[in-house]
């Protein structure tokens, strides 16, 4: 049997990431302020990476609770460990994948499964891959 969901209640200005379920995205995670939380318990979020289609400002969405996490605790890292889950940040937002190798001096080439694709990143665009489960993070095995 499943634990219990913690109830996770974030109030304006609470810093959360939104999990991108769109195709092409799957597997990504954006950086964003809540604006407010609704009557109806959806949350107004505004993106801290990602504009409005005219570029103008911040793109603003209504999202359900379960699309928004707690921004994740930050491990400062010297290096990775090969096959170790991470994110690496690209095109905005944070983006799940494994180490598969050491590219050059403090660049790792991370793979992302839902893209089939290999790319080199430096130390800083990468970070410890966390789950939100049940409203605890875990570190990813």
């Amino acid at each position: 049997m499943r634990p219990p969901r913690k109830r996770v209640d974030f109030a304006r200005g609470d810093k959360v990431e939104v999990c991108s379920n769109e195709e092409g995205f799957i597997g990504s995670y954006y950086l964003a302020t809540v604006v407010s939380r609704l009557d109806n318990g959806l949350y107004v979020v505004r993106y801290d990476t990602l504009l409005e289609d005219d570029e103008s400002q911040p793109l603003t969405e209504t999202l359900f609770p379960k699309e928004l996490r707690p921004a994740p605790p930050l491990l400062p890292r010297s290096h990775f460990s090969l096959y170790q889950s991470v994110d690496a940040f690209d095109n905005d937002g944070w983006w799940v994948g494994h180490i598969t190798g050491i590219s050059s001096h403090n660049h790792y080439y991370v793979y992302f499964p839902t893209t089939n694709e290999q790319i080199s990143y430096p130390l800083h665009r990468i970070r410890v891959h966390h789950d939100w489960l049940h409203g605890d993070w875990l570190l990813s095995n």
